[in-house]
């Protein structure tokens, strides 16, 4: 008999950073869906309520899962395509796409972009899907470790997306599942704030999905919030599941203590009685023991220590100068090198310094200037060859983005 849903919960919010939010999500078991829309004029967020509005258009019930998630987000990618081509106000526009549709012991999933699937199973967290973004494809080839592309500053750029192109390629899956799986879909601007780490340990503690949806997107929020986020969460369970929270304590060890916290006592080591001659010799051993023992003629004091105190501030003043020294020295010869990325709306942007944040959110560049141009309008080819990240002199990235908005002005 197939698993059936037995708790759900969506969330959006705006974040911090944001005027608009250009999320969307679909909710109506089993099936469940986010888009994460980019583009100008709001048009990210028209692109994103097509991809959701897509599913109540669903007519062939005969296609499997997998078929029916590709064929829906084929058909929206289509939708957002020609009329980004008829009005040139949505030119560019595009969004990301993930959902996931509950079948018997299956859950199918489709995808497109780096909004994220996870399965939390067993108190751990699992990630179903891989990003299509420029920094993943980069940690896949060597060129980055996990934590580079953790801190990359451009690691919002998608390489696949709705509507840039008029075609798409999709990727599927399908997972079995389990009675007791929690799975969520969610959009980067939750993963791009909050661990993977951190999201599992909120999982584990909640008293319900509902619960767990508000406090990741507070989470993400108490970070910074720097793009909109989106969560939706579904449970799994079997006929005679009852919607309780998996973390009880039923069936553990429980230990108790009594009155102000002693341990209660054990037959086995109660006190026995002993001959009279232990007795006496007992007797005699504890007067000694408390008797008050002979005055000690009085000790001289202790030669004073020199005070440290003033060393180890000194040390740590010393260390902090040497940080501060490194900054500044990594910060000026980052000046001299540029390079071309984009900016959270995805425009092609100019940046001065290295591609890089250090801990504690220290950037090594800055934001010179925002194109007009989407960089999701390029051809896939152009778009992955210019935001590669090369390090460039001044007048190269300039007349390189110079020539491209000219070209996308023609």
């Amino acid at each position: 008999m197939g698993l059936r849903i037995v708790e759900e919960a969506a969330l959006t919010d705006v974040g911090r950073q944001r005027n608009a939010n250009e999320d969307a999500y679909y909710e109506s078991s089993p099936v469940f869906a986010v888009a994460d829309g980019m583009g100008g004029a709001r048009a990210g967020e028209v692109a994103a309520r097509i991809a959701v509005e897509e599913f109540d258009q669903v007519a062939d019930e005969t296609a499997s899962p997998e078929e029916l998630l590709a064929g829906i987000a084929r058909s929206a990618n289509k939708r957002i395509y020609e009329l980004a081509q008829r009005d040139e106000t949505h030119a560019g526009m595009g969004t990301t796409f993930i959902a996931a549709m509950v079948s018997g012991n299956e859950v199918a999933v489709g995808h497109v972009g780096d909004s994220r699937a996870y399965r939390f199973r067993d108190e751990e967290l699992e990630r179903l899907t891989q990003d299509h973004s420029l920094v993943e494809e980069l940690r896949r080839q060597g060129k980055l470790t996990e934590a580079q592309a953790e801190a990359h500053p451009q690691r919002s750029i998608i390489t696949r997306a709705l509507g840039p192109e008029p075609d798409v390629d999709v990727d599927t899956f399908s997972f079995p599942a389990r009675d007791g799986d929690v799975y969520m879909l969610c959009s980067d601007g939750l993963t791009g704030m909050v661990s993977e780490e951190r999201i599992a340990q909120i999982l584990r503690v909640r008293s319900s999905l509902r619960q767990a949806a508000e406090e990741l997107v507070s989470e993400a929020n108490a970070r910074g919030g720097r793009d909109n986020i989106t969560v939706v969460l579904f449970k799994l369970g079997g006929d005679e599941e009852r919607d309780q929270d998996s973390d009880t304590l039923s069936g553990q060890e429980t230990s108790v203590a009594l009155g102000d916290g002693a341990p209660a006592a054990d037959p086995a080591h109660e006190t026995m009685a002993m001959p009279a001659a232990e007795a006496n010799a007992a007797r005699a051993a504890v007067a000694e023991r408390e008797a008050p023992p002979p005055e000690a003629p009085a000790a001289e004091p202790p030669p004073a220590r020199p005070a440290r105190r003033g060393k180890r501030w000194l040390k740590a003043a010393v260390g902090v100068l040497v940080v501060a020294a490194v900054l500044a020295g990594l910060w000026i010869g980052s000046r001299q090198f540029w390079f071309v990325g984009t900016d959270n709306q995805g425009a092609i942007t100019l940046f001065r310094g290295l591609p890089y944040e250090l801990p504690l959110g220290v950037k090594l560049y800055t934001e010179e200037y925002q194109s007009s141009v989407p960089a999701l309008s390029l051809p896939k080819l152009q778009r992955q060859r210019i935001l590669d990240h090369q390090l460039r002199g001044r007048s190269d990235a300039v007349d390189l983005v110079r020539s491209l908005e000219q070209t996308h002005a023609s």
